[in-house]
């Protein structure tokens, strides 16, 4: 393989990014968006040629030594195989038609340039994460993309609110990231190297490896993926992180950021495969996380917050499929959520922007003749992330169903009842937003309109993903397991066979999925029941509106003991630490006052100050002979 082709895949968004950064603002909004997009394209054509090239075999290229310590050696190099290729498809394709998308959505943006810059930027270092050889070079990434993720949740940084929303997801992704460096000091203290190839063949082939330091990494390791892909408890920064563009929602918070937890477990599936109770804990950590998710995404009004909510939730589907060994199932979830998922956020994107930035579902309706591609798409898109027949998120899903139902019945209802959640807040965000009758502004009602070109065109093809991208891995014939087959030590699942319960488990997936859109019918379109604003909240609708009042729970446990100490630091320790280090230097000052009085220009009192010195020394050395 190509050197020069990899480091074309990785170099021109990089170069992307310094163009919009020094040179942007001269060169105007349209060669922006064109630079901005032609270099995610641009990297999206070579992993095309890396997916018809590449053979079975991964293919590591290591461009110089790094870190060299003893027997501990790091190289700066790029493994490109299967899961790499797979993740760089998804990540540069549909990146490219988020750029796409943004030109149009961001063009009366002042700031355009450091908003193409910043997804450039993103870019680079999530392909740095995905092709990374090694646990150092991931890092590297992994630290990138939360940079990335806090310049364009605030991006619009002259609302507070946005601020705090890119520094509460900051915050939360480093308490995710130490963990996961703790779990690389405990893999490299173990086998003496981070690098994929070497740690595979080390673990699986190694008859005396510590459990107990096995489950300590790979339980630190997923901690870290729960900061990334925002899992329980460390979740509640992906909804405030709507506060960014919806481009920037799409493209982070919805197909490559929050999926970076997942491609990191699977890529470390063998570490994972020698702790069964670290995955036990994965599977329930990600079955409460969708659970959870799912009844609060229920009763939000925000367009976009149903949409975060859901993410989390599904995320939570994949990492019950992680827990459960069936990455393969998990990797296919994550790919088809990517493509739907993308779908409904530039949809409310179009939605938000047709309607000149009004989110509050409350204050829609009756979009879908003014808007019939946006509402088309959405649809479909809404339909695949039910579990509808035979779009794509029916395949994804009833594998992870199933793989649920045949090892732990438990969480198989669990799944399956956030399943029907999402089926239910998924078509209340359609008919509330594209049915009845408008209730937005007079003023709104008269600019109704499509949106451009450039916003649909990405809809279009993201919505025929969302349709026929399932056809990858159907039961019993499933390409996508067959590709990934070189990656896994060990079957990480048997394969579904059509027989009596898998008919059966699908047929109950799909009746769920009728059930939940039959009671959304008939509340928002049949009965028209349309929350108002000024309505009370009670029960259980105000605690799930409120989200169980977590953030008000971290905030009386956390925020507020951190701040009572840190005034208290702030007051009393350090003004004392003050005081002391200023009354010594006051001491030292008075001292050397006092000192240069004796320093007055005087040769006799110089040679008098001579003469005692060497009659201490002479008499030093007399007595130190004496008394030895």
């Amino acid at each position: 393989m190509n050197t020069n082709l990899v480091l074309v895949l990785l170099l021109a968004p990089f170069l992307g990014f310094l163009f919009n950064v020094f040179l942007g603002k001269k060169a105007g909004k349209n060669i922006v968006g064109i630079v901005g997009t032609l270099s995610v394209a641009i990297s999206f054509a070579v992993t095309l040629y890396l997916f018809a090239s590449a053979g079975q075999e991964p293919v590591v290229l290591n461009l110089f030594d790094w870190i060299s310590v003893q027997r501990f050696d790091i190289s700066f190099g790029f493994l490109i195989d299967q899961l790499s290729i797979l993740w760089l498809l998804f990540v540069t394709g549909i990146g490219s038609l988020i750029h796409l998308y943004s030109i149009s959505y961001m063009h009366d943006d002042e700031k355009m340039h450091s908003f193409f810059a910043y997804l450039n930027l993103f870019i680079f270092f999530m392909i740095t994460l995905v092709i990374g050889s090694n646990l150092l070079m991931m890092f590297i990434g992994w630290e990138g993309v939360g940079l990335c993720s806090y310049l364009l949740i605030g991006f619009w940084y002259k609302n507070q609110d946005f601020n705090d929303a890119a520094k509460k997801a900051f915050i939360m992704n480093r308490i995710g990231d130490l963990g996961f460096l703790i779990g690389i000091f405990i893999v490299g203290t173990l086998f003496n190297t981070l690098d994929f190839t070497t740690l595979k063949t080390t673990i699986t082939t190694a008859t005396d490896i510590n459990d107990f330091w096995i489950a300590a990494a790979a339980l630190a390791l997923f901690i870290g993926a729960c900061g990334k892909s925002a899992q329980i408890p460390l979740y509640t920064w992906l909804p405030d992180a709507m506060a960014g563009p919806t481009p920037v929602s799409a493209l982070i918070h919805a197909a490559t950021m929050v999926t970076a937890g997942i491609f990191m477990l699977t890529r470390l599936n063998f570490l994972f495969d020698m702790a069964p109770s670290v995955q036990n804990i994965i599977a329930i950590v990600g079955a409460c996380t969708a659970l959870v998710a799912a009844t609060i995404a229920l009763v939000q009004n925000d367009i976009k917050k149903v949409l975060a909510y859901s993410t989390v939730s599904q995320l939570g589907l994949m990492f019950l499929a992680l827990g459960l060994g069936a990455y393969e199932i998990a990797v296919f979830h994550v790919i088809t959520h990517a493509f739907f998922k993308a779908c409904l956020f530039l949809g409310s994107g179009s939605v938000i922007h047709g309607l000149h930035g009004e989110q509050d579902m409350r204050r829609m309706g009756g979009l879908k003749k003014a808007m019939p591609i946006t509402f088309i798409t959405m649809l479909i898109a809404a339909l695949a992330i039910s579990g509808i027949f035979p779009l794509a998120g029916f395949w994804s899903k009833d594998e992870i169903l199933m793989t649920a139902f045949h090892k732990n019945p438990t969480l198989w209802v669990i799944g399956s009842i956030a399943s029907i959640m999402t089926a239910f807040y998924m078509f209340r965000l359609i008919y509330l937003t594209f049915f009845n009758s408008f209730r937005g502004t007079e003023e709104q009602k008269n600019h109704l309109h499509e949106s451009p070109s450039l916003i649909t065109l990405p809809l279009i093809i993201l919505a025929i993903l969302s349709f026929f991208g399932g056809i990858i891995s159907l039961p019993g014939h499933s390409w996508l397991n067959e590709y990934l087959s070189p990656l896994f030590s060990k079957a990480s699942h048997e394969a579904h066979s059509l027989g009596s319960t898998e008919y059966m488990l699908m047929a109950i997936a799909t009746i769920g999925a009728i059930i939940g859109i039959g009671i959304a019918y008939k509340k928002y379109l049949k009965d028209n029941t349309i929350p108002t604003e000024d309505a009370e909240i009670t029960g259980l609708t105000k605690v799930l509106y409120n989200k169980y009042y977590v953030d008000e729970a971290y905030d009386v446990i956390f925020v507020k003991p951190i701040n009572v100490l840190s005034n208290y630091f702030r007051d009393s320790v350090e003004t004392t630490l003050s005081a002391l280090v200023f009354g010594l230097g006051k001491v030292t000052t008075r001292f050397a006052l006092e000192g240069k009085k004796v320093h007055n220009g005087s040769v006799g009192l110089y040679l008098f100050a001579f003469v005692i010195g060497i009659i201490a020394i002479l008499t030093y050395l007399f007595l130190q002979q004496f008394f030895t």
